[in-house]
């Protein structure tokens, strides 16, 4: 019953509401313009319908119906014609069936068996036809297909109006063209514009492609997507996901607005922003209003946030594919072994390396790394080198007294195992404080500041000094109760902790240098 009741409702919208029209007033009679044989059956059950046979031909209001047989009812201005029916009106419009009925009075001509309406390029198939002249409108309740150009559409139910050239379909539609096919269960198509818009969950597949949607227009001359409310397109292991998308299949051409989320399963990184447009034949794209790069081709994920985010791809679609993101403007980054703040960085997948430039700062552990670029290089789960070129500063916290390990220089390269630095070179103008930590008591003694032209500095894997080479050096030691006021910072020593990222959702919150350590 439930059931009976909603198939009833559709059927209604599907079928025009016929209110009163005020028809032009002219000649409302239908005229047997001609048949080979007219009678009348006076004793049989209908006296008053005329029987027309052979090449009979009805006229009404400039619409022709011809067929091989008719029931003919002059009183009631009615039509039924049977064999090789068919109805024309003017030079656009014509219908064929095997079986037809036409009421002169409402202008309704209803066909069944074979049914073949053409409008000018569009042509609908179906077994059950009625054409309201008065609303030039055809609609059908037991399935049918419009054809337009290379566009077929199939549904159980529809409409398709020959003034406005627009049409409805209802329940288990499908558009096919060429090798996309769009299924949903409502659909309003212009064949004027050949735009289809679909209501309700929609899908629409072509060639590895794949777009779900409740609310999209699709057109099939240009290939060109409008999607609003959550949709997603998905081609091959890449998926784009936004509150409204434009999509050109042909361009390859993307942009996404609200909660955009950018998936490439290929490459292992995913975008988050509010704007997004992408180019998935050249693989590049551009975001916008809270932007993050996760990357997760390695064991630990790696967030980047900026203001704004270029994605570049090389050798797109080989094996050898890798991508640079170029993320710029109040730039934080946070992985678990480490974290960074600069105004641009350049992110490389090829060699897992981040190229920070502005004001760079990059901590690891208890090490805070200070330069004009700094590139760091990343393994599976842990740093492998930091590069850092120009008024190089590296900056560890021995203990909560406030005593730091400091080295300054032109340049300086850090090497690291399972997170911890082995390995250090400094170079050019090389000056260092370093406090040595007594092994018996772990308490600090003294002071040790030098100056040299290179360091070379090795650790053990709990990262403790072991050894360390220089070509040249001048140095001192103070003990702690007699350092020099001054003496036991760096003239460029800036412990810049409260900058630091502290978990993935800190990179949206930018925080600035104070003017003293600017």
């Amino acid at each position: 019953m439930i059931l009976g009741f909603f198939g009833f409702c559709l059927i209604f919208a599907a079928t025009p509401v016929r209110k009163s029209k005020k028809r032009a007033s002219k000649d409302d009679k239908v005229y047997l313009n001609h048949a080979d044989v007219l009678r009348y059956d006076l004793y049989g059950p209908n006296p008053d319908v005329q029987i027309a046979k052979g090449r009979v031909h009805f006229i009404h209001q400039g619409a022709h119906l011809w067929c091989d047989s008719a029931y003919y009812y002059e009183s009631s201005n009615s039509v039924k014609a049977f064999g090789h029916v068919r109805f024309k009106q003017g030079d656009t419009l014509s219908l064929t069936c095997d079986k037809g009925t036409y009421d002169g009075s409402e202008e309704l001509m209803t066909a069944s068996k074979n049914v073949v309406l053409k409008h000018r390029r569009q042509t609908l198939y179906t077994d059950s036809l009625t054409y309201d002249r008065l609303y030039h409108t055809a609609y059908f309740v037991d399935g049918g297909k419009l054809v337009d150009g290379k566009d077929n559409l199939v549904s159980d139910w529809g409409q398709y109006n020959t003034e406005t050239r627009q049409a409805i379909f209802f329940y288990d539609v499908k558009l096919y063209n060429g090798n996309r096919l769009v299924t949903t269960d409502t659909l309003y198509y212009d064949t004027q514009k050949s735009i289809a818009h679909v209501v309700g969950p929609s899908k629409v597949t072509s060639q590895g492609s794949t777009i779900d949607t409740d609310n999209g227009y699709f057109n099939t001359k240009t290939d060109q997507a409008q999607m609003y409310g959550r949709s997603t397109v998905v081609d091959q292991q890449k998926t784009i996901t936004g509150d409204s998308l434009f999509y050109d299949d042909k361009s390859g051409y993307s942009e996404a607005f609200g909660n955009v989320i950018y998936v490439d399963l290929e490459n292992k990184n995913e975008l988050n922003c509010d704007h997004l447009i992408y180019n998935e034949q050249t693989g590049t794209g551009f975001a916008t209003k809270r932007a993050l790069v996760k990357d997760f081709s390695q064991r630990d994920t790696l967030y980047m946030h900026g203001d704004s985010i270029k994605i570049y791809t090389f050798h797109l679609n080989t094996d050898s594919a890798y991508r640079k993101i170029h993320c710029f403007q109040h730039v934080r980054a946070y992985r678990n072994d480490v974290q960074a703040v600069c105004d641009s960085m350049v992110y490389s997948s090829k060699d897992s390396c981040m190229t920070m430039y502005q004001d760079p700062i990059v901590w690891s552990e208890g090490r805070q790394l200070l330069g004009d670029e700094i590139r760091v290089y990343l393994n599976d789960s842990t740093i492998r080198m930091a590069h850092i070129i120009g008024q190089a500063l590296s900056i560890e916290k021995v203990d909560e007294e406030e005593h730091f390990n400091q080295i300054s220089s032109k340049e300086m390269t850090a090497f690291f195992e399972d997170g911890n630095i082995r390995r250090a070179i400094s170079s050019g103008n090389v000056r260092a404080i370093y406090y040595p930590i007594d092994e018996k008591d772990t308490s600090i003694i003294v002071m040790d500041y030098t100056e040299t032209d290179t360091m070379k500095m090795y650790f053990s894997a709990e990262r403790k000094l072991e050894k360390i080479w220089m070509p040249k050096a001048e140095g001192t030691w103070y003990p702690l109760t007699q350092i020099p006021s001054g003496k036991e910072k760096l003239e460029q020593f800036a412990w810049l902790e409260e900058l630091r990222p502290i978990n993935k959702d800190d990179v949206f919150n930018w925080r600035g240098k104070r003017n003293k350590n600017e």
